[in-house]
């Protein structure tokens, strides 16, 4: 369906799972438990129950979609080859605007860990600057980066869980009361769309399908294996973080693994876990340099967004017109925005773009199919509820932002067909 230069088919299906990892396993597993735990107590089991149903949902239509249409673009090309290119539209506007704001926060995360006071902004474009560098230079580069990011992440994971369990403040007292929470029901849908912005990453596989080795054999296989193990690991930080915390002590803290770790009488490895959040960052930074820069070349490729970035370059085969006006927009985020609320209109955009997925996906034919039906229908129902969930702010700036790209592509079809 496209035309113009292709990209080179170079990965397998290790290097997919990792790159998927890459994507999940990063800053949101040493941050997002706070502000779950905020809104549901140790009702946050509950919300990670639910954000990995919904994920899984999410991960079957993409890998189902995706080895139909191996190529770049992930949800956009899908939606519209199944829905219609206004569908596709939506989806590729929702993932580059949410993954661009996530980008900014991943920097901003990074640079809070590893940065002094006063020079995190300047940090945060660094990584930027050099994250970009290495996505320009190839993704085997990306690839075998990311193996190293990922493998510093889960030793710093393997000592803060280990600490919390171990700790002197260790007690199963955190994990009681898990079936209610203050915040009821909505407090624990609202920790499910949070943690799911955590779990986002899986499609970070689909979105390089132009450049992976036997698509139709390894996106299906790639994909729910990457999501599996991610699962398995928040489940057990989750699990830690309350018995070394308790809910109020998370709910308290921006940095609750580090908390757990000191809480337990192992500052000495407080450092470790300081690390792995910063490996974390620049582990999700990374992915998300990619995969925009996927997404935007196959808007451009259709003109949904400027034709100017659907260049590939003819050394490393990146789309890296689309990588370096991705860069550039997130550095002016990094130095001016203020992020805190990142998350929720990160989820807002994904979500969205999801529920298109899986309603791409609930039209494929028999010969196509590879997983049933109504775990389609389950997870457009799923991220819409998870949508609802969201803070009032958020829904509102996707809401704002979305009507934005609307009008956008409203106005370039009439100047075309006049």
């Amino acid at each position: 369906m496209s035309t113009g230069p292709a990209l080179v088919r170079r990965l397998g299906t290790t290097d997919a799972v990792v790159i998927g990892l890459g994507s999940m396993v990063g800053a949101g597993v040493f941050a997002a438990f706070s502000p779950a735990a905020q809104a549901a107590g140790a009702g946050l089991l509950i919300g990670l129950a639910l954000a990995a149903v919904v994920a899984y949902c999410n991960a079957t239509a993409s890998a189902q979609l995706a080895a139909q249409y191996p190529t770049s673009g992930g949800t956009y090309v899908y939606g519209r080859e199944r829905l219609g290119p206004w569908w596709g539209f939506l989806a590729g506007w929702g993932f580059v605007v949410g993954k661009t704001a996530s980008c900014a926060a991943m920097a901003l995360t990074f640079a809070a860990y590893a940065a002094p006071a006063g020079w995190q902004r300047p940090v945060a474009v660094a990584a930027v600057l050099a994250l970009t560098a290495v996505n320009y230079r190839g993704v085997t580069r990306t690839a075998g980066l990311t193996r190293v990011v990922v493998a510093v992440v889960l030793v710093a994971l393997a000592v803060a869980v280990t600490a919390s369990l171990l700790g002197s403040g260790a007690t199963t007292d955190g994990l009681s009361g898990w079936t209610l929470s203050e915040g009821g029901v909505r407090g624990i849908l609202q920790s499910a769309g949070l943690l799911f912005f955590a779990f986002a990453g899986f499609a970070r596989i689909a979105t390089m399908g132009e450049e992976v080795r036997d698509p139709a054999r390894t996106i299906p296989r790639a994909i729910p294996l990457a999501l599996g193990i991610a699962v398995a690991v928040y489940a057990v930080v989750a699990v830690a973080v309350l018995v070394g915390l308790g809910p109020d002590g998370v709910a308290a803290t921006a940095a609750p693994l580090a908390a757990a770790v000191d809480a337990g009488g192992w500052a000495w490895a407080e450092p470790v876990v300081r690390i792995g959040a910063a490996a974390a960052s620049l582990g999700a930074l990374l992915a998300l340099v990619a995969g925009i820069g996927r997404t935007g070349l196959a808007m451009a490729r259709q003109g949904d967004l400027p034709r100017f970035l659907a260049a590939v370059h003819p050394r490393f085969s990146v789309p890296h017109r689309a990588e370096l006006a991705l860069a550039a927009v997130v550095c002016v985020l990094v130095l001016t925005v203020d992020l805190r609320g990142a998350i929720g209109f990160s989820s807002f955009g994904v979500l969205l773009y999801y529920s298109v997925a899986n309603a791409a996906a609930f039209t494929q034919d028999r010969a196509h199919r590879r997983f049933p039906r109504p775990l389609q229908v389950l997870g457009v129902v799923g991220c819409l509820v998870l949508v609802a969930s969201l803070p009032v702010e958020a829904v509102a700036g996707g809401v704002v932002v979305f009507a934005v790209g609307i009008a956008y592509r409203i106005t370039r079809l009439r100047l075309t067909a006049g």
